[in-house]
């Protein structure tokens, strides 16, 4: 069976669910400070897909892939950039056995953690290495790439733009976003959500949203924003389990599955067509956001 794809489904479908958190999960099973995460898609690949195969029985629809940092840029700093094609494209395949034929695998594409306007990458470096790692998500088998936790428009755009000009790949973009002083949300770079958005759609991305930075109460006025401006856009949110605290020295994520799922019917009615969630979230968060919804 030839799947839709995610734009065409959302047609008929008004909502779909995506997955939680790939890094808390990881830690869980004895990823160490300082190791590569990604690497684990070759050196321990049954862990990795245990993680994807727990968010398909939660309900997701979709699932990423562990590349966040799967860049060469980020990948130098284990030593692993020459190797960020094989990375990639395993962390693809990975998620495209647990996905099968009825769900959508979208690949994560994280930020390279270089600058622009300080002149120590410049936007043809960032576009190849952009390049790179979509070609490779799509041998592997991905049907979308996830352009996220971008705060950057520039650096966003070059990673639209290398995912639609060199695969046939859906291409999704999502910004996060910080409450400021003065009540609005901002990117950490200063970008705005209609800015970011505008940007994003402007360079090609099918989908577009938020993700991370803030618990899923805050991206209901987030949404809010996106979606006066844009009636037509699909948009996704993966919202992390409440705001960070420290606790006896470990960072936790304070809401519960049902907490969250309290809100994501607000969320829906904001306008978010796609809802998972980001760090802290678990495949119970994930299930308790279906279960909601489908009330």
């Amino acid at each position: 069976m030839k799947r839709q794809k995610i734009t065409e489904a959302l047609k008929t479908r008004k909502i779909l669910i995506s997955d939680g958190a790939w890094g808390t999960f990881l830690h869980k099973k004895g990823l160490k400070p300082g190791e590569c995460p990604e690497l684990w898609c070759v050196d321990r690949p049954g862990d990795v897909l245990d993680v994807a195969k727990n968010y398909i029985e939660a309900g997701a629809d979709m699932i990423e892939t562990d590349s966040f940092g799967g860049s060469s840029f980020k990948l130098e700093h284990y030593g692993l950039a020459e190797r960020a094609a094989e990375i990639n494209e395993a962390a693809a395949r990975i998620s495209r056995e647990a996905a099968g034929e009825d769900h959508w695998v979208i690949a994560s594409l994280g930020p390279t953690g270089k600058m622009l306007v300080t002149e120590e990458v410049t936007e043809e470096e960032l576009y190849e290495a952009f390049k790179t790692q979509a070609v490779a998500f799509e041998k592997g088998g991905a049907d979308a790439v996830c352009v996220e936790t971008m705060s950057d428009i520039a650096e966003a755009c070059q990673a639209v733009k290398a995912a639609k000009e060199n695969t046939g790949l859906e291409v999704i973009c999502t910004f996060t976003f910080e409450k400021t002083a003065k009540g609005d949300y901002k990117t950490m770079m200063g970008a705005d959500p209609v800015s970011a958005i505008n940007a994003a759609i402007a360079a090609g991305a099918d989908i577009v949203g938020a993700n991370c930075g803030n618990g899923i109460e805050r991206m209901v006025d987030i949404v809010s924003e996106m979606r006066a401006v844009n009636k037509e856009i699909p948009i996704l949110v993966h919202a992390n389990a409440g705001l960070p605290r420290t606790v006896n020295g470990e960072v936790v994520f304070p809401e519960t599955p049902e907490d969250m799922s309290a809100f994501a019917p607000k969320l829906a009615a904001a306008g978010a067509n796609i809802i998972g969630g980001c760090c802290g979230t678990t495949p119970a968060h994930i299930k308790a956001i279906k279960e909601a919804l489908k009330k």
